[in-house]
């Protein structure tokens, strides 16, 4: 009888852990009230010109890919030298809109514990962060996030798949 009282105890603090971690990670996908919005009319057709910058379509929706994100190898948070040009793309748009500001969003591939997976997306924010400051980019402009795993570019289980997942992403805020 005790067994089965231990056991079931155990069971609910699981539970329990398991709906508050569900809640907080519902609570962080909510709209970064600091992202701008095409409706805000800040944005609009690639008015920078050159190709930098947010895109929008003509439906005022966000277009993926503004910048490319960057590409690490695994279980590293070092930028590779064939990346090293997209962010010198965000360099030169952060250069030409001084009124922007950014976030540096890092992620995983799937391997890995949670844990590590998640400190491993913020080691990778900070690399691309450090990397856009000395390109000349006040840092005070760049915040960065780790969803490590959480947010796959790819859906699967193999290397081309991790390979997409392994990077830092970019958001361009006010």
């Amino acid at each position: 009888m005790r067994k089965l009282r231990k056991l079931f105890l155990i069971m609910m603090g699981v539970a329990v852990v398991l709906t508050v971690n569900g809640c907080q990670q519902r609570r962080a996908a909510e709209t970064d009230p600091g992202v701008v919005s095409p409706i805000d009319g800040v944005y609009g057709d690639d008015i920078y010109g050159e190709g930098l910058g947010p895109r929008f379509g003509e439906d005022g929706e966000y277009i993926e890919g503004q910048f490319e994100p960057v590409l690490y190898a695994f279980d590293s948070a070092q930028i590779p030298s064939a990346e090293r040009p997209k962010l010198e793309e965000v360099a030169t748009y952060m250069r030409r809109n001084p009124q922007a500001n950014l976030i540096v969003e890092g992620h995983t591939d799937e391997r890995g514990s949670r844990e590590y997976n998640l400190s491993l997306g913020e080691r990778r924010a900070l690399a691309a962060r450090a990397y856009l400051v000395g390109l000349g980019i006040d840092g005070a402009r760049i915040q960065t996030r780790s969803y490590g795993q959480e947010r796959p570019a790819a859906f699967g289980h193999d290397e081309e798949a991790w390979r997409q997942n392994r990077r830092a992403e970019f958001v361009v805020t006010q």
